[in-house]
């Protein structure tokens, strides 16, 4: 990469603002001995703003944000702020000669690198905030007689073999409940035990028409891949078997095993090392480099979700001592493999105006992969008062809290600036939602663009028909007085019920 390059103006825009703010904040906040610190440091201020613009530039710091990855970019961030600091304290010592405070100058590196970081992370934030990121190149056409070969039963030294194998990995009880639910002597099961997603490589397409991972899937580094390959091994409609630790089971061995009080804050250390840490951006890397990702905290929602989304279809699930065992069919190709994002912003896909798709923002209330979820919520969970899922597991303890304060739905205003939604409107639907509405409100719902604050809030709806109702209700006022008389009477009955009778967005 060419050291000499045209750097993008609004990266050194942004950067001149940020560092400012910095000098800004330290300068007026600090304890400084002083009297006018602005005049006294307006000279090596102005400097360090040309050495800082030099050494980005250097490092290439202004090159479009879009073509580089985040831990590239925070590094550059990391090079540059060590390089000016060292710099200015070899100044400060040989030439100014201790004239300008050297706690000035650290005070001001770190707060010009953490404006710059948080910075970089809401950019970020808002630059991966999506459901999915790496496509599957795969067809069907590939998948060509994918019916599984004709199986030899096990001899006797093979059978024993599986047995010691299953046993001696996961224990007799685990051994008793899958003889019981699968023909293991038939010759068309493949067990295996291992962290390394690429042993299934080797094995042959369609050979088997299951596939059993005896490994816990909180000590695997690659889920995706390992599970996007078990698609492509196993026939149509063959099982993969897999096995985790759910979060909860993970909470109550963690509360049981240490005196109360001590538990609580053990708990939360552990949660944050082993939940939190492996999904910032910057401390990922740090963790899997350490840990090989084992031991790794999961929950539900995430286990299954990343099921569905390689392409299986949950069958059963059934716990067996502490772990959690799921039985999925291969029923598609998978939607997505390996990486996938944790940040604190969702891209949701929704139905616009005229049927339009488009990206509504929201603040993450779920769990990672839980909008691969939907068909098997509404299957197992029926719709409670509001037409939200009953018992929704995907929910997170913090999200709870997030919609009953209307946190999550602030970054919405973006859509409302950008004029992709409006104030007052229907809510916008994904297409699973969509469908399960009545075909004539569908086309009328689809004739206006969706709102932030939905007819919902005005009538307070409990069940999915009722909520139908509501929304034709408000359309057809649309139709008979326009939009705009209709939207500020909807406006203030919405207004009330959200003041006063406490209306939330959970």
């Amino acid at each position: 990469m060419k050291i000499f390059h045209k750097p993008t103006i609004i990266t050194v825009i942004v950067d001149v603002l940020l560092l400012s703010f910095s000098f800004f904040v330290v300068l007026k906040w600090f304890p400084l001995t002083t009297n006018t610190p602005f005049t006294k440091y307006s000279l090596p201020s102005l400097f360090y703003v040309i050495t800082w613009i030099l050494c980005s530039y250097l490092f290439q710091r202004y090159r479009p944000l879009k073509r580089q990855g985040f831990f590239v970019t925070a590094l550059k961030l990391v090079g540059t702020s060590v390089v000016v600091s060292l710099f200015y304290l070899a100044l400060i010592q040989l030439y100014f000669n201790n004239q300008f405070s050297e706690y000035v100058l650290f005070a001001v590196s770190i707060v010009v690198f953490a404006i710059n970081y948080a910075a970089l992370n809401i950019y970020s934030a808002y630059r991966f905030a999506v459901e999915y990121k790496d496509v599957v190149v795969m067809s069907e056409e590939s998948r060509v007689n994918a019916r599984a070969k004709e199986a030899v039963p096990l001899d006797k030294e093979s059978w024993i073999d599986l047995c010691a194998t299953i046993q001696d990995h996961s224990g007799k009880r685990v051994f008793q409940f899958l003889n019981e639910n699968l023909p293991l002597a038939d010759g068309n099961t493949y067990v295996y035990a291992t962290t390394d997603p690429l042993v299934l490589k080797f094995q042959p397409h369609y050979q088997y028409s299951t596939i059993i991972q005896l490994e816990k899937l909180n000590n695997i580094l690659g889920i995706n891949k390992m599970l996007s390959i078990a698609n492509e091994k196993l026939p149509d409609d063959g099982v993969f078997i897999c096995c985790y630790e759910s979060k909860s089971t993970y909470k109550k061995e963690v509360l049981n095993r240490y005196n109360k009080g001590f538990n609580y804050i053990f708990y939360v250390f552990n949660f944050v090392v082993k939940r939190i840490i492996p999904k910032i951006f910057l401390s990922q890397w740090l963790y899997f480099y350490f840990t090989g990702g084992r031991n790794r905290v999961l929950s539900k929602a995430e286990v299954l979700g990343r099921i569905y989304s390689c392409g299986f279809k949950v069958l059963r699930e059934k716990k067996v001592g502490h772990l959690t065992y799921v039985f999925a069919k291969r029923v598609k190709q998978p939607e997505i493999v390996m990486n996938k994002t944790y940040g604190p912003l969702i891209r949701l896909h929704r139905y616009g105006k005229n049927g339009e798709p488009f990206d509504v923002y929201k603040m993450r209330t779920m769990h990672p992969y839980s909008e691969f979820l939907q068909a098997y919520i509404y299957e197992r969970n029926s719709l409670k008062d509001g037409g939200k899922f009953y018992k929704d597991f995907r929910v997170t303890t913090i999200g709870r809290i997030m919609r009953r304060f209307w946190i999550d739905e602030l970054p919405t205003i973006y859509n409302l600036m950008n004029g992709d939604m409006k104030l007052v409107g229907v809510r916008p639907l994904s297409v699973q939602y969509f469908n399960l509405y009545d075909k004539e409100l569908q086309e009328k719902r689809i004739a206006y663009k969706p709102g932030l604050l939905p007819p919902f809030y005005a009538d307070m709806p409990n069940t999915l028909s009722e909520i139908q109702e509501s929304e034709l209700k408000y359309l057809n006022a649309c139709e008979k007085h326009g939009t705009f008389i209709t939207d500020l009477r909807y406006f203030f009955l919405i207004l009330q019920n959200i003041l006063i009778k406490k209306a939330r967005s959970a």
